[in-house]
Order: structure tokens, then sequence, then C-alpha cells
């Protein structure tokens, strides 16, 4: 069975992402497009367990891809973050899909916790010796999301990881009409894979880092 997926595609001249719209934290990058297809098809047999842990099931043993929309990179694209927010981002959430995405949120941050809970704190580093340890990369993370809820509106001043997440979370279970959240700058799906991207590419960066 082929699963279509539907694809945004984020370029700028150095990288290229490819990004699901429908399936938040699935995104991957290449120099080329070619290259990021390829980072997201081999992407697909982690993907799947993610949203299996969510409750919502999907055969990605072979996949579609529908580019629905393409996006203009800047530095942020080539430094390696997915930061442009198209038409499609802007589409209406409503309860159903609100708690589908926020289900998916919610267990990509369960994958990282698992993941660096198991790694050691030394990890191998890259080819040119760099790349943070565990510890380094988990406060990396729980501060981008507290980054990120400002951004949505939610006040996290005193409030500690777990609470941080609660707040997130029942902010994307809301429907929304597509506008930005508490009038700032990101709308929900936008939200929903930003968030659920970090964390997997941080679960699977301690993964590939992990000494064997």
């Amino acid at each position: 069975m082929t699963t279509k997926v539907r694809a945004a595609v984020e370029a700028a001249p150095r990288k290229v992402f490819l990004i699901a719209l429908d399936w938040p934290g699935w995104a991957r990058a290449g120099k080329t497009e070619d290259a990021a297809v390829e980072a997201f098809l081999a992407a697909a047999p982690r993907y799947a367990p993610v949203v299996a842990r969510a409750g919502y099931p999907v055969d990605l043993g072979q996949v579609e891809i529908e580019v629905v929309e393409r996006l203009p990179g800047d530095t942020n694209t080539e430094f390696g973050v997915p930061r442009q927010i198209g038409m499609l981002d802007a589409q209406p959430t409503d309860d159903a899909e609100a708690v589908r995405l926020t289900a998916i949120v919610e267990a990509a941050w369960q994958v990282f916790d698992e993941v660096a809970a198991a790694a050691p704190e030394t990890l191998r580093k890259g080819p040119r010796g760099g790349g943070r340890d565990r510890t380094k990369i988990v406060d990396h993370v729980n501060g981008a999301d507290g980054a990120y809820a400002g951004v949505m509106g939610v006040k996290t001043r005193g409030l500690d990881v777990p609470e941080v997440r609660a707040a997130v979370l029942d902010l994307l279970r809301t429907p929304s009409d597509g506008t930005p959240l508490s009038g700032k700058k990101w709308p929900v799906r936008y939200a929903a894979r930003r968030i659920a991207w970090h964390a997997l590419d941080h679960a699977w960066e301690i993964e590939d880092r992990t000494e064997r």
C-alpha cells in the first residue's frame, strides 16, 4: 500500500528541507532537493513508531511524496532550521485534527526523553570533533521549547519543563481558525511541526552519535 504524503519544500542555496505538512516532526534536509527527499524517506522507519505511539499508525513502507508548497529559504534554513511558515500552515484545525497534532507532538517529546535517558553522557563526536553531549542537548531542547512556548503566547516564568509542555499541549489541543496563536507569529500547524521536528531531530542525533 502506498501512502501519499503532502509536503513542502523549503529551499535555500545551500540547504533544502522536505517537510511533511500533515505529520508533525517528519522533516529532513539535504544539500539539494533530491538529497532532502532521500533523507526524508530514510527517516520513515524512525518516524512511523512516533505516530503509532500517538495513536495514529500509518504504513510508511511505500511513500508517494506530493509537493504542494514551495517556500523560499534563508540563512535559518541553511543553518538547519525549517523556519518558513507557508500558506498551508494557516489551515484551520477542528477538534479531531487539533487532538491528532497534539498527540504527535507529545509522542515526539516522549521519544526524545526516552532516547536521552538511555544514552550515555558522552556522545561520539562529529567528523570535525564537534557536537554537544547528552546533557547539553537535553538542556538545549528544553530551553528551545520554552522559547517556542513564548512565541505561542505561553507565559513560562516560574514553570518547569513538564508545566511548559502541558501548557503548550493545551494550546495546540484547542481548535484554531489558522491565525497565529495568541496573535503572535506561529499558527497551530506550524507550531506543531516545528516543536516535533526539533525534539525528533535531536533524538535521532543522540541515537546516531551513541557509541555501539
